[in-house]
């Protein structure tokens, strides 16, 4: 078991930056998969980012050059960086771990909204 809370989200001008964080109950440093993943309204949730064990990552075309995710093990928390942030990353954005095995077992955060407006 695994529990997740987010926090960082907010209001912020087009072109401003946010840091994500979700911190975990327990060490993450044996969780296979950590992420982010966000949802608009209206519209299915989506992978935004996501860092292995071995801190190997991967992102949505639409978070490349912009959004950087990271872990510190020691804290049990993983971030994500976001800079230069348009309207439409405007959703609820979800922090994701994920145990790989014979089966996946997948955890999810409560959500933080970030909203990007002028």
């Amino acid at each position: 078991q695994v529990q997740l809370v987010e926090s960082g989200g907010g209001l912020v001008q087009p072109g401003g930056s946010l840091r994500l964080s979700c911190a975990a109950s327990r060490s993450i440093f044996s969780i296979d998969v950590m992420g982010w993943y966000r949802q608009a309204p209206g519209k299915q949730r989506e992978l935004v980012a996501t860092i292995t064990s071995g801190s190997s990552t991967r992102y949505a075309e639409s978070a490349k050059g912009r959004f950087t995710i990271s872990r510190d093990n020691a804290k049990n928390t993983v971030y994500l960086q976001m800079n230069s942030l348009k309207p439409e990353d405007t959703a609820v954005y979800y922090c994701n771990a994920a145990l790989l095995g014979i089966m996946r077992y997948d955890y999810w955060g409560q959500g933080t909204q970030v909203t990007v407006s002028s």
